[in-house]
Formats: C-alpha cells, sequence, structure tokens
C-alpha cells in the first residue's frame, strides 16, 4: 500500500467492496471534510444520485454556527431523510464513507433513522 493513503480511505475501499446501492435499496453516501458535510442518496447500478444534502446550501447559510459537527450532523440526517421519503425511498444502505461509527457519523445515521431512513 501507499503511504499517500489515509486509514480512512483503506477502511473506505474495504466497505464498498461489500456495500452498493441498486434501484430497491440505494446506497446512503456520506462524507465530512474539514467544514462541510455531504449525504447522498445514490442508486450505484444506474450510477445516479436520487437525492443530496450539502451544508453550502441555503438551508444552512443562515446558520453561523453550520460546520461539521454533531449538531449540524443531525440535521443533515433529517434533512436526507426527508428529501428520500419525497422520492419514496425508505430503504437505504449505510455508507460511513471510511469513517468510524461514532460522534458525527453515528449523529447523522441515528437521525435518518429517527425522520424515516431504515438501514
Amino acid at each position: 500500500m501507499s503511504s499517500s493513503i489515509s486509514s480512512r480511505q483503506l477502511r473506505h475501499r474495504r466497505l464498498r467492496k461489500k456495500v452498493s446501492g441498486t434501484s430497491e435499496r440505494p446506497r446512503l453516501a456520506i462524507h465530512f471534510s474539514g467544514q462541510h458535510i455531504t449525504a447522498q442518496v445514490i442508486n450505484d447500478a444506474t450510477g445516479m444520485t436520487l437525492a443530496s444534502v450539502h451544508t453550502t446550501e441555503k438551508e444552512f447559510q443562515h446558520d453561523k454556527t453550520a460546520r461539521a459537527n454533531a449538531v449540524t450532523s443531525t440535521k443533515v440526517g433529517q434533512l436526507i431523510a426527508e428529501r428520500g421519503l419525497k422520492r419514496q425511498i425508505r430503504k437505504v444502505v449505510f455508507d460511513r464513507g471510511g469513517f468510524k461509527y461514532h460522534g458525527k457519523v453515528k449523529a447523522l445515521a441515528e437521525a435518518a433513522r429517527a425522520a424515516g431512513f431504515e438501514f
């Protein structure tokens, strides 16, 4: 392995070997940068993004406390589930993007489950 590949990227590659989105169960993929959070519902069979949320959208522009933290993750989880449910998507597979399941990742996942997603 190359030293330029981070531990997170290695975990993500291992995870993606097993996790793939279909039309019946699309993939809920998340990513955290230093400042922003992205969540997408993706059908890997067709390569289409069915719903997405990013913290640079206007819903988050007025909130000066919106950053890549657990509080904002909860809001993103609720919003991605609402947008998915509008498109009749209830069941998804969760792709944590190689991030460990705690903190921000756990907050986003629990908020999406509470808002109606099943995974």
